[in-house]
């Protein structure tokens, strides 16, 4: 995956983040896929090019900021990556996967929704021992970026 670079990747993460109305409307009402981002939490009224480097943005920031092999983080179709110190995985499928939809990928990377909440609620699909973010969330590196601080 290409790195973005952080002016990019933040002023998409805003852009994402001010266009998402998560939690809006019947739950467990069916959604269709849509140019705009329908995903299953809620809506991000964004371009889908904008939501893509969000969420790229904010996976590559929690692989900076806790680098490794152990786990795979999935937000399909956006992106994936290895990430926490541990047991390399190399062949198949990860033993320890987290995924989830873009909206609430992004309601966890800013602090707008808690990992545990997302997790006990079914937002989030986490399988194996590794498979968890406690601690890492929100991604304090977008933080430290913000503050205009460079990335480690």
């Amino acid at each position: 995956m290409k790195r973005i670079e952080e002016r990019d990747g933040i002023s998409a993460f805003d852009a994402a983040l001010a266009g998402l109305s998560a939690g809006e409307g019947d739950a467990d009402a069916p959604v269709e896929p849509a140019d705009e981002g329908t995903l299953e939490r809620g809506t991000i009224s964004a371009p889908r090019a904008t939501i893509a480097t969000a969420v790229r943005f904010t996976l590559q920031t929690l692989a900076d900021d806790h680098p490794g092999h152990s786990v795979e983080v999935r937000v399909p179709p956006y992106g994936a990556v290895q990430c926490i110190e541990g047991p390399r995985h190399t062949r198949g499928t990860p033993p320890n996967v987290i995924e989830t939809d873009a909206a609430t990928w992004l309601e966890l990377a800013s602090g707008r929704l808690l990992w545990a909440e997302a997790l006990s609620s079914g937002l989030v699909d986490a399988s194996g021992a590794r498979a968890h973010l406690d601690g890492m969330l929100p991604i304090p590196g977008l933080h430290r970026v913000r503050r205009g601080q460079p990335n480690k």
